[in-house]
């Protein structure tokens, strides 16, 4: 329990959760720890991977975990915290983003004690008088307690009747798979709540919620999302997690290390500590916590070498060992910086390039460009700096 409970917001209830526990270590019988992930973002990042680890040590306790990927009610959309009705997908884009939700998921969870279904499977069997009989038992009262459909409903936003029925296809998911115990954020709350209850409506043992708390991104003001670009994923290069973890605000550090990493009890201990008493420098714990990241989601000998590059580059300013290779061709001075900007793909627009440019955030061989019509310099080479991390050796073919 004491591994369970690390870093969990909340166990709904507690007391069935042990119980559960100690039947199954008396009839050697694993339990069903069921995560419904939703096919509509297949980029994991490691706001995913706090409840991915969270299953991960069911896993190692012996359980087994279920992955149920939303194919069918990818098609409703999950209304949770929406304000808005939810974009729906195609079956063929939900197959496709669970397959890459499983290769990134894997990472984080054994590929030994993991089963993985497509809610389609029963959801899609169902005719209409299922969907009624289902819908019979629950209350719209009921359905109007969640926030985010009370606040809609005073605010007049529509809410469509397809979007009532999301917790209810998801509770079937729960009585399809009998789960045991089902894992989600605090946002799926009242989600995972109706799976107990739809449980109860067809005989089943309800299952436990547990909840594991949202992560906050690099922001530290919004939930970790790639539209916010305040994310660290999972499957990005070395550098890029350690270079975006020492961005994270000096107050996350403590819930990163507790909800993102492997670091012991004990070591979550000391480090509230050395945070609390000002102990030690806030940058140092960083750097330990990118380290870790870079060791997990890689190795622990790229986790070295992306620490030797980012001092190399930002502490002494000398370059990266590896660096991308742009030619272009220069009619007698006819490329302006601006040009090679956006040709080189570093800006996605000339209006982008001119902000940086003003901002100072663009250098030739470390010195900057200060005017946005600059022609290229007359070098047969040269190192372009564009914000803190790209660099671009610029090879000129000069034609006169």
């Amino acid at each position: 329990m004491d591994l369970i409970k690390r870093g969990v917001a909340e166990i709904i209830p507690e007391d069935d959760l042990v119980r559960k526990i100690e039947r199954s270590i008396k009839t050697k019988k694993s339990l069903n720890i069921k995560l419904g992930c939703d096919p509509s973002r297949p980029d994991l990042h490691l706001g995913h991977s706090v409840v991915l680890r969270k299953l991960r040590q069911f896993q190692d306790i012996g359980h087994q975990a279920i992955l149920i990927i939303g194919d069918f009610t990818g098609m409703i959309g999950d209304p949770s915290g929406r304000s808005k009705t939810r974009p729906a997908l195609s079956m063929d884009d939900t197959r496709q983003n669970g397959q890459t939700y499983f290769e990134q998921a894997t990472k984080i969870l054994s590929a030994q004690r993991i089963s993985m279904y497509y809610n389609s499977e029963w959801l899609g069997k169902m005719n209409f008088a299922d969907v009624i009989k289902l819908a019979s038992k629950y209350t719209v009262a009921r359905m109007m307690e969640r926030d985010d459909f009370s606040q809609r409903f005073k605010a007049g936003e529509p809410i469509s009747v397809h979007e009532l029925l999301y917790p209810l296809a998801q509770a079937m998911d729960s009585v399809a798979i009998k789960a045991d115990v089902e894992l989600g954020g605090t946002d799926q709350k009242f989600n995972l709540l109706v799976g107990r209850d739809i449980q109860r409506e067809f005989g089943l043992e309800p299952q436990v919620t547990l909840m594991m708390p949202i992560l906050p991104g690099t922001d530290g003001v919004e939930k970790m999302s790639k539209s916010l670009d305040n994310y660290i994923g999972i499957s990005e290069p070395a550098r890029e997690i350690y270079g975006k973890t020492l961005r994270i605000p000096d107050e996350l550090i403590y819930a990163y290390f507790e909800l993102t990493t492997d670091v012991t009890t004990k070591d979550l201990k000391s480090i509230k500590q050395e945070l609390d008493q000002k102990k030690s420098n806030p940058r140092d714990l960083k750097r330990r916590l990118a380290r870790s990241l870079v060791a997990l989601y890689h190795s622990p000998d790229d986790a070295s070498k992306s620490e030797e590059e980012f001092d190399r580059i930002f502490v002494q300013k000398a370059l990266p060992d590896e660096v991308e290779e742009f030619e272009v061709r220069d009619n007698a001075g006819s490329v302006d910086i601006l040009t090679l900007l956006t040709r080189a793909k570093l800006v996605a627009s000339n209006g982008e390039a001119r902000r940086l440019i003003e901002q100072g955030g663009v250098t030739i061989d470390g010195e900057k460009v200060t005017d946005h019509r600059a022609m290229l310099p007359e070098k047969p080479e040269f190192i372009l700096k564009v914000g803190k991390r790209r660099f671009l050796r610029i090879k000129v073919q000069h034609s006169h």
